[in-house]
């Protein structure tokens, strides 16, 4: 149950910040799924995550 409420919010913070997060690039990877339901654009960031997850994992273990 933890590990949905985190993927849930994980996915929220990045439907907010897409703006921001496509001027560097991600967003627009391989994988990352954009498309319209009911005149809604629906953005699910499937590798860029895993990319960003990848990323923090660097940074934890030099710290």
């Amino acid at each position: 149950m933890r590990w949905l409420l985190v993927i849930l919010v994980a996915l929220l913070l990045f439907n907010g910040l897409q703006q921001w997060l496509e001027k560097i690039g991600l967003g627009r990877l391989p994988g990352d799924f954009r498309f319209r339901l009911f005149g809604r654009e629906i953005f699910i960031p499937l590798t860029s995550s895993i990319v960003l997850s990848f990323v923090a994992m660097l940074v934890a273990k030099w710290l």
